[in-house]
């Protein structure tokens, strides 16, 4: 049986209650997440759903290890990283990449588009000289379907998915395998919604990646991902494959958040469908 990708174990992570604090010493602390375990398989689309303050955003950030872990296990082909300090993890940094919910605010406004995806080939020694890197930022534009035009452009200039689109080849930059999206669909008008789901889903197999998709949108994940893990309250309430939990949900909670949210019949094919007209604009 083939290894996963990811294998995570007991995972907890707990930050300090600020708003508790008393006036001497430290202040309390709150678990974000109370032992989860999880296996994602290499290729993979995982959805993780669940209500504001569910756990989704912590765990994505801690399979990348942009939090450490309080307790728990982090294997990653084969490797826990969970207790590694940044300089061990940083030529892992390539293999793990995170689309952000907001590519407003997760780009630099003072930088052009060719500047911003320059920088991880920058830091990483990759692609040569100056020129190399250019080359490759004309190359991410491309794969993400932007005109070449655009690296000299600043992201004031670009439309919400165009930017996102941007977000997306700066994941792409360092060739990843592994990549966390947050939410990166949310604000998006449907029409740039499902251009932005027809690209991932290309590069998810074109690049053979790994791809864990937060999103409170459950038609979204329904469409998008093979498998869906629900969380509530730092905890794993159901999982399994996309098309049981969405046609029977065994957990109480699954039920209610699936009845909280109308959920259209989607038409077979209704990516390609909304896709085929507006460029992001």
């Amino acid at each position: 049986m083939t290894p996963p990708l990811y294998r995570i174990r007991g995972l907890r992570v707990a930050f300090p209650d600020r708003s508790r604090k008393p006036l001497f010493g430290a202040a309390p602390m709150v678990e974000a997440l109370k032992g989860v375990d999880l296996d994602i398989a290499r290729g993979a689309a995982l959805g993780l759903v669940g209500e504001s303050g569910s756990g989704k955003t912590t765990i994505g950030r801690a399979m990348l290890r942009l939090i450490r872990p309080t307790a728990g296990e982090l294997v990653y082909d084969g490797v826990d990283i969970a207790d590694w300090d940044e300089d061990r993890l940083h030529p892992l940094r390539a293999r793990l990449q995170m689309i952000f919910q907001d590519p407003q605010s997760s780009l630099n406004p003072r930088l052009t588009i060719g500047t911003t995806l320059m920088r991880p080939l920058e830091a990483l020694l990759r692609d040569g000289d100056r020129a190399g890197r250019r080359r490759r930022a004309a190359e991410l534009l491309d794969i993400v379907g932007l005109p070449r035009g655009f690296l000299r452009r600043y992201p004031h200039e670009l439309s919400g998915g165009q930017r996102q689109r941007v977000g997306i080849a700066r994941a792409l930059a360092l060739d990843p395998e592994f990549i966390v999206a947050d939410e990166i669909v949310s604000g998006l008008d449907v029409s740039t919604q499902a251009q932005i789901l027809l690209l991932l889903r290309q590069l998810r197999a074109e690049f053979n990646l790994t791809l864990v998709f937060i999103s409170h949108d459950l038609s979204v994940v329904r469409v998008l991902c093979d498998d869906v893990v629900v969380l509530s309250g730092g905890e794993i309430v159901e999982r399994g494959a996309t098309a049981a939990i969405f046609s029977a949900p065994q957990h109480p909670y699954t039920r209610e958040l699936l009845a909280s949210v109308p959920l259209p019949e989607i038409e077979h094919g209704w990516i390609m469908a909304d896709s085929s007209g507006s460029s992001d604009t």
